[in-house]
Protein backbone atom coordinates (compact mmCIF):
# COMPACT_ATOMS: atom_id res chain seq x y z
CA UNK A 1 0.00 0.00 0.00
CA UNK A 2 1.75 3.40 -0.61
CA UNK A 3 1.39 6.01 1.35
CA UNK A 4 -1.72 8.66 0.46
CA UNK A 5 -2.74 12.23 1.86
CA UNK A 6 -4.21 15.29 0.75
CA UNK A 7 -2.66 17.14 -2.51
CA UNK A 8 -3.27 20.04 -4.34
CA UNK A 9 -2.11 20.35 -8.19
CA UNK A 10 -1.20 23.96 -9.65
CA UNK A 11 -2.71 24.33 -12.72
CA UNK A 12 -1.87 27.03 -15.37
CA UNK A 13 -4.71 27.94 -18.57
CA UNK A 14 -2.84 29.61 -21.11
CA UNK A 15 -5.92 30.51 -23.05
CA UNK A 16 -9.98 31.20 -22.10
CA UNK A 17 -12.53 29.21 -22.61
CA UNK A 18 -15.70 27.14 -21.56
CA UNK A 19 -15.12 23.70 -20.81
CA UNK A 20 -18.02 21.24 -20.55
CA UNK A 21 -17.58 19.29 -16.36
CA UNK A 22 -19.45 16.41 -16.37
CA UNK A 23 -22.45 17.20 -13.80
CA UNK A 24 -21.25 20.72 -13.65
CA UNK A 25 -22.21 21.48 -17.28
CA UNK A 26 -20.72 24.58 -19.16
CA UNK A 27 -18.01 26.18 -16.91
CA UNK A 28 -15.81 29.11 -18.21
CA UNK A 29 -12.26 28.85 -16.99
CA UNK A 30 -10.54 32.09 -18.01
CA UNK A 31 -6.67 32.28 -18.26
CA UNK A 32 -4.85 32.53 -15.36
CA UNK A 33 -3.33 29.77 -12.49
CA UNK A 34 -6.11 27.56 -10.81
CA UNK A 35 -5.22 24.92 -7.39
CA UNK A 36 -7.31 22.19 -6.66
CA UNK A 37 -7.30 20.39 -3.36
CA UNK A 38 -8.25 16.58 -3.27
CA UNK A 39 -7.25 13.45 -1.36
CA UNK A 40 -5.35 10.18 -1.73
CA UNK A 41 -6.07 8.45 1.29
CA UNK A 42 -7.36 4.97 -0.50
CA UNK A 43 -5.55 1.81 -0.82
CA UNK A 44 -3.24 3.32 -3.71
CA UNK A 45 -2.33 6.72 -2.12
CA UNK A 46 -0.44 9.21 -4.29
CA UNK A 47 -1.10 6.89 -7.01
CA UNK A 48 -4.23 9.37 -7.81
CA UNK A 49 -1.75 12.05 -8.42
CA UNK A 50 0.03 10.59 -10.99
CA UNK A 51 -3.12 9.50 -12.92
CA UNK A 52 -3.87 13.44 -12.78
CA UNK A 53 -0.21 13.68 -14.51
CA UNK A 54 -1.44 11.18 -16.93
CA UNK A 55 -4.44 12.54 -18.05
CA UNK A 56 -2.86 16.31 -18.32
CA UNK A 57 0.14 14.54 -20.15
CA UNK A 58 -2.81 13.44 -22.88
CA UNK A 59 -1.99 9.73 -21.91
CA UNK A 60 -5.37 8.75 -20.23
CA UNK A 61 -8.45 10.20 -21.60
CA UNK A 62 -11.24 8.57 -19.21
CA UNK A 63 -13.06 11.64 -17.04
CA UNK A 64 -13.85 10.13 -13.84
CA UNK A 65 -13.20 13.75 -11.74
CA UNK A 66 -14.15 17.47 -11.67
CA UNK A 67 -10.56 17.83 -12.59
CA UNK A 68 -9.76 15.39 -15.30
CA UNK A 69 -12.36 17.99 -17.45
CA UNK A 70 -10.09 20.48 -16.94
CA UNK A 71 -6.58 18.76 -16.95
CA UNK A 72 -7.55 16.78 -20.23
CA UNK A 73 -8.25 20.61 -21.83
CA UNK A 74 -6.06 22.40 -24.35
CA UNK A 75 -4.79 24.80 -23.16
CA UNK A 76 -4.12 23.42 -19.59
CA UNK A 77 -0.96 22.46 -17.96
CA UNK A 78 -0.28 21.05 -14.77
CA UNK A 79 2.52 23.26 -12.64
CA UNK A 80 3.25 21.42 -9.78
CA UNK A 81 1.79 19.70 -7.06
CA UNK A 82 1.69 20.09 -3.19
CA UNK A 83 1.52 16.71 -1.34
CA UNK A 84 1.01 16.42 3.01
CA UNK A 85 1.47 12.54 3.43
CA UNK A 86 -0.69 10.92 5.82
CA UNK A 87 -3.14 13.78 6.83
CA UNK A 88 -7.01 14.07 5.44
CA UNK A 89 -6.77 17.73 5.26
CA UNK A 90 -8.51 17.98 1.82
CA UNK A 91 -11.32 20.10 3.10
CA UNK A 92 -8.98 22.67 5.39
CA UNK A 93 -6.54 23.29 2.43
CA UNK A 94 -9.41 24.03 0.03
CA UNK A 95 -10.71 26.41 1.96
CA UNK A 96 -8.00 28.17 2.76
CA UNK A 97 -6.35 28.30 -0.70
CA UNK A 98 -6.77 32.42 -2.06
CA UNK A 99 -8.54 33.31 -4.80
CA UNK A 100 -12.08 32.71 -6.26
CA UNK A 101 -13.82 29.77 -6.42
CA UNK A 102 -15.37 27.44 -8.90
CA UNK A 103 -18.01 26.49 -7.55
CA UNK A 104 -19.09 23.02 -6.67
CA UNK A 105 -15.65 21.75 -8.33
CA UNK A 106 -14.32 18.95 -6.82
CA UNK A 107 -16.73 19.09 -3.62
CA UNK A 108 -19.66 17.12 -4.17
CA UNK A 109 -18.70 14.57 -1.41
CA UNK A 110 -18.37 17.61 1.08
CA UNK A 111 -19.91 20.68 2.21
CA UNK A 112 -17.21 23.24 0.40
CA UNK A 113 -18.33 25.80 -2.00
CA UNK A 114 -15.61 24.31 -4.21
CA UNK A 115 -11.79 22.60 -3.85
CA UNK A 116 -11.20 25.05 -7.06
CA UNK A 117 -9.70 28.17 -6.56
CA UNK A 118 -8.54 30.18 -9.21
CA UNK A 119 -5.84 33.49 -9.29
CA UNK A 120 -4.54 35.69 -12.15
CA UNK A 121 -0.46 35.10 -10.38
CA UNK A 122 1.45 31.84 -10.06
CA UNK A 123 3.65 33.20 -6.99
CA UNK A 124 0.38 34.23 -4.98
CA UNK A 125 -1.36 31.02 -5.71
CA UNK A 126 1.39 28.83 -4.64
CA UNK A 127 2.43 30.89 -1.64
CA UNK A 128 -1.00 30.63 -0.26
CA UNK A 129 -1.33 26.44 -1.21
CA UNK A 130 2.00 26.35 0.27
CA UNK A 131 0.63 27.92 3.84
CA UNK A 132 -2.37 26.20 3.34
CA UNK A 133 -0.82 22.72 3.76
CA UNK A 134 1.61 24.22 6.50
CA UNK A 135 -1.03 25.28 9.12
CA UNK A 136 -3.38 22.57 8.45
CA UNK A 137 -0.88 19.18 8.88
Amino acid sequence: MSEGGTYTLLIERTEDGTLEVGALGSLSFPSGWYAYTGSALGSGGFSRVDRHERVAAGDHDVRHWHVDYLLGAPGTRLDHVVRSAGVDIECAVADAVAGSRVREFGSSDCDCESHLAFHPDRTTLLDAVDRAHRSNR
